[in-house]
């Protein structure tokens, strides 16, 4: 379905069933260290296809001196470097292509340690980050091989356009080895839902939950997108030491204010620009239905996954009549993406954590909500990684800029892929040095897609299209052009 022509108000925002005066007017998308500015309670940005809001429980919030907003390491990073709130608080790669024309390599975002391809590389030139300028992606360094932990694999450099791979300093036989992979920065936002514990233990690996150093008691484990670290306060010392580069740790202090905010914060996508109001006509859509729903339930247990958009189909005739038609037409579109993302099935072969370890079998015929079960939110009520092919060959779209590793079994070969795997990313594997983690990845919410592009871990779908076409590829699932049209349309409103 076609959209029309984009129209824009004077602030560059839409304010949907928020009162104009409730919602604040930023004075810029970018949020820099150090500015000052207040969080509202309500917040708007336009994006690709309309509005995403975000809301504050409890706002507005004094950002000056939080630590969230605040550089406190020689690298002039904060928090808000990397999880931008026009950027559904993670970054997009136009944010990031944006902050390079206005100030190249002096913007805190490219700092040399992960926000360039590799430190050793003159970090004044364009083409030094690349991939976080044109793909969104930050490195991750990883230590090789994991602390305490003996590999049953062997992991080989077969190409690596960034250098760092094979750099003398930074590479995988330097002094102190490395793997450095490419990686989308994850929301930070909506943690009712990824903090929820579905399972009491992890259903993909049969294995016990991880356990919080810090409290002692079982996570969610759908933080990170290699689970190598349990928990937001871990989480938030890895950032600090890596991304942040601070000098020493975060204390208790610091800690306890970045979580607070990070729980208090929502975001999703609030107004279509053809559409209307994700919450117009009786739908429930929008960051106010996770603002105040209970954590995150299974769809067969809660409510299904995307019925909040059932008000659109069922809605009367009459009531029908009465919207224009292009905003009819896009929430009947939206309607049936919702159908089409829980009903439709097809064949789930060859994919670890799903058909293995423990397995449900292989094939396994399910639909979408097989894993994107987590009703309002999309993610997996599940903890633990899948590997949906997205980083390993030959399911993998081709990506010449990134990395290229091979990686040899040399214990039992992997369930599906053999004893030697073409991959751009390990994945899970890095955390835990088995071979049948190669590829799994954690999975995550699907909220405020449509201001956070590209998408996959490692930014191989440049849009919402190309999701869905990646998908078809993989599994030879069947869509119909109306059926991917509705999906994107359903994505986009997220």
């Amino acid at each position: 379905m076609m959209r029309p022509a984009i129209f824009v108000a004077a602030t560059g925002l839409f304010f949907g069933a928020v009162a104009i005066g409730q919602v604040a007017t930023p004075p810029d998308r970018w949020w820099s260290p150090g500015e000052g500015r207040v969080f509202p309670a309500a917040l708007d940005y336009a994006d690709q296809t309309g509005t995403l809001r975000l809301l504050l429980d409890n706002g507005p919030m004094d950002t000056k001196g939080h630590p969230f907003f605040t550089a406190m390491g020689p690298n002039g990073r904060a928090c808000v470097t990397c999880h931008q709130p026009a950027d559904a608080m993670s970054l997009s790669a136009a944010s990031a292509a944006r902050q390079w024309v206005q100030n190249g390599a002096k913007d805190p975002l490219f700092a040399a340690s992960d926000g360039s391809n590799c430190p050793s590389l003159p970090q004044g030139k364009r083409e030094s980050h690349s991939l976080l300028i044109d793909h969104g992606l930050i490195r991750i360094a990883r230590s090789w091989p994991p602390k305490g932990i003996t590999p049953d694999f062997r992991i080989d450099v077969v190409r690596d356009p960034t250098t760092c791979n094979v750099d003398a300093r930074y590479g995988l036989t330097s002094p102190s080895p490395q793997i450095s992979v490419f990686r989308r920065p994850r929301p930070v936002a909506n943690f009712k839902y990824i903090e929820a514990m579905g399972f009491a233990y992890d259903p993909k690996a049969g294995l016990p939950l991880p356990i919080d150093p810090d409290t002692g008691k079982p996570v969610s484990g759908n933080l990170m997108a290699d689970a190598r670290v349990p928990s937001l306060t871990a989480q938030m010392r890895d950032a600090a030491g890596t991304h942040l580069a601070f000098a020493k740790k975060m204390n208790a202090g610091d800690v306890a204010r970045i979580l607070d905010f990070e729980r208090r914060l929502y975001v999703a996508q609030a107004v279509d620009r053809t559409g209307g109001a994700l919450d117009a006509a009786g739908a429930a859509g929008g960051p106010r239905t996770l603002q105040v729903s209970p954590p995150g339930r299974l769809g067969s247990q809660g409510k299904p996954v995307w019925s909040e958009f059932e008000a659109w189909e069922k809605a009367p005739p009459a009531e029908k009549a009465s919207w224009p038609p292009a905003v009819r037409a896009y929430r009947e579109s939206v309607a049936r993406g919702a159908r089409v993302f829980r009903d439709k099935t097809f064949l789930i072969s060859d994919t670890a954590g799903i058909n293995s370890p423990i397995g449900f079998g292989n094939p396994v015929r399910n639909s979408c909500v097989f894993c994107h079960n987590m009703s309002y939110m999309g993610m997996d009520v599940a903890p633990g990684q899948v590997d949906l092919g997205t980083t390993n060959a030959p399911f993998a779209d081709p990506q010449p800029h990134l990395p290229l590793f091979r990686v040899t079994c040399t214990g039992k070969p992997h369930p599906h892929y053999g004893r030697t795997i073409l991959t751009h990313d390990p994945g899970y594997a890095l955390t835990t040095g088995r071979c049948a983690d190669v590829g799994r990845i954690t999975l995550q919410t699907l909220r405020g897609l449509s201001a956070r592009a590209p998408y996959f871990s490692n930014g191989s779908a440049k849009t919402l299209r190309d999701v869905i076409d990646y998908y078809e590829r993989r599994y030879t699932i069947g869509y119909s052009e109306q059926e991917k049209q509705d999906l994107v349309n359903l994505m986009s409103a997220l």
